[in-house]
């Protein structure tokens, strides 16, 4: 509820940033960028031995499943802070995003954590179904208890 009232504060110091000659850059909130950086670290660890188009088999409830959900959550109130930011405030905060590596890292690691067929598990018929229920068609409801 309070990522999309954050650019706001920004708003007001956004002329200053428009005067420099060189490209400037914005940092989304410091603490979450704090928390973004040392969840990289810990990304790159977990994932260093799979190459890109191998994808990682994350264990539910692990240490490592935790992780990966926290840096995946993090990545979603990041962009719930970028979908409120006006159009002048997301190019300077892309700007430090590129700076800082930090979509390509993302990409990366989801590129590693994708799993290779998406199917959604449940019950299966012993005869092939034509409208296999993925990850990509259905919307899926997390129910937090």
């Amino acid at each position: 509820r309070l990522m999309p009232e954050l650019p706001k504060f920004d708003d007001e110091d956004l002329k200053s940033y428009g005067d420099e000659e060189e490209e400037s850059a914005l940092s989304p909130p410091a603490a979450l960028m704090s928390v973004l950086a040392t969840q990289e670290l810990l990304l790159e660890n977990i994932l260093e031995c799979i190459p890109v188009g191998e994808f990682a088999v994350i264990q539910p409830l692990s240490d490592e499943f935790c992780l990966v959900l926290g840096y995946l959550l993090t990545w979603k109130l990041t962009l719930a802070f970028f979908k409120a930011a006006s159009s002048q405030l997301r190019v300077l905060y892309s700007q430090y995003l590129r700076r800082t590596k930090s979509l390509n890292k993302l990409l990366y690691h989801l590129f590693r954590l994708m799993p290779e067929n998406p199917v959604i598990s449940g019950p299966t018929s012993e005869v092939p179904n034509k409208d296999t229920k993925t990850f990509f068609t259905e919307e899926i409801h997390l129910d937090v208890k």
